[in-house]
């Protein structure tokens, strides 16, 4: 009894975690915070540069952080801007002088009281090209001539963690079938399933060998929570189904789709072909650390309470709330992005 009402709790603690971080995020980015600002800065000849500009739109509001260069650079054009469903992108001609940009910082005033990245992107006239994830705690960077792959890795490997962690309809998904699953062995080969499959079509869509429009996709992530949490009501009732029998099946015919929902959010990136190979691979690793984070957090969670006498007393109602709570949650977020298609 104490370990089925364990088996219950763990989930049920970390569903609780999953709705507060959702919750807590405005309704149009609960389940992709993550998005970075993104900076572009191409040099088309000596000293002078094409700057590209874009910034997250929040709950309809621009991210309050201001592009500062350095004081020796001088606006060609002024910037226009231009105003996208869920960014604005900001272009300008700037000039440097002989000396250019090297070794020269460029700041992101206001990005410390936010929590968003900036992925910063320069290319150089000889070819050189550096990618660097710029993070809240240390708000500029610093234009170097020579960056290595190691740095690209790093900016991607980050990015993929970031977007999991902060992924909470993927994050949802994964619960769910924790509640479907009660060996650990079979977990283990369903999960092994979901990443399969969603690496699969991460990079059959990064690839631009599959595309699929992006808000169909988020919507149709949504659905297949809510078609667990049916699953899950369907065998508390003790109805066996394809889900109780084969749940990897299911759990790699929908990795399938939310992996077309990580390649949307690398594709928000706006990165060059060129860089794709490198992003793909680092950004896919990034993204599997993190889900393994939290599934070990999930069963770090079930070993504490299999050590708990209070948790038995929680199980008659944390068993039937669970499912509900996980049904609400994805309806919300289905509804949500249905209706994102008119707006």
């Amino acid at each position: 009894m104490r370990k089925a009402a364990a088996h219950v709790f763990f989930p049920c603690s970390l569903l609780l975690i999953v709705m507060g971080g959702a919750f807590a995020q405005p309704t149009d980015v609960w389940a992709h915070e993550s998005r970075p600002a993104y900076l572009e800065i191409n040099e088309t000849a000596p000293g002078r540069y094409d700057v590209l500009w874009r910034t997250p739109v929040l709950a309809g509001m621009r991210l309050p952080v201001v592009l500062t260069f350095p004081d020796n650079v001088r606006n060609v054009t002024e910037p226009a801007v231009h105003e996208l469903p869920d960014s604005l992108v900001e272009r300008r001609v700037i000039d440097a002088g002989s000396a250019g940009l090297a070794g020269k910082r460029i700041e992101f005033t206001g990005l410390q009281g936010t929590i968003t990245d900036v992925l910063v992107r320069v290319l150089l006239r000889d070819g050189e090209r550096s990618t660097t994830l710029v993070h809240p705690s240390q708000a500029w960077v610093e234009i170097t001539a020579a960056p290595g792959l190691i740095r690209v890795a790093g900016a991607y490997l980050r990015h993929g963690i970031e977007h999991i962690l902060f992924g909470y309809d993927h994050l949802l998904f994964v619960l769910a079938l924790m509640f479907v699953v009660r060996s650990r062995q079979v977990l283990l080969i369903t999960i092994t399933a979901f990443t399969l499959a969603h690496s699969i079509t991460l990079a059959l869509a990064t690839l631009g060998i599959v595309h699929i429009p992006g808000p169909p996709v988020e919507a149709a992530i949504a659905l297949s929570i809510l078609l667990l949490a049916v699953e899950i009501v369907r065998l508390q009732r003790g109805v066996s189904s394809l889900t109780a029998r084969w749940p990897w099946v299911v759990a790699f015919s929908f990795g399938l789709l939310h992996g077309f929902g990580f390649a949307s959010a690398l594709a928000d990136i706006g990165l060059p072909l060129s860089d794709v190979p490198l992003a793909l691979f680092t950004f896919n690793v990034g993204v599997e650390l993190g889900q393994l984070a939290f599934i070990a957090v999930a069963l770090g969670t079930l070993a504490l309470a299999n050590r708990l006498t209070c948790v038995t007393a929680l199980e008659p109602y944390a068993r039937p709330v669970a499912p509900y709570a996980i049904g609400i949650l994805a309806s919300f977020w289905f509804f949500e992005r249905l209706a994102g298609f008119w707006s």
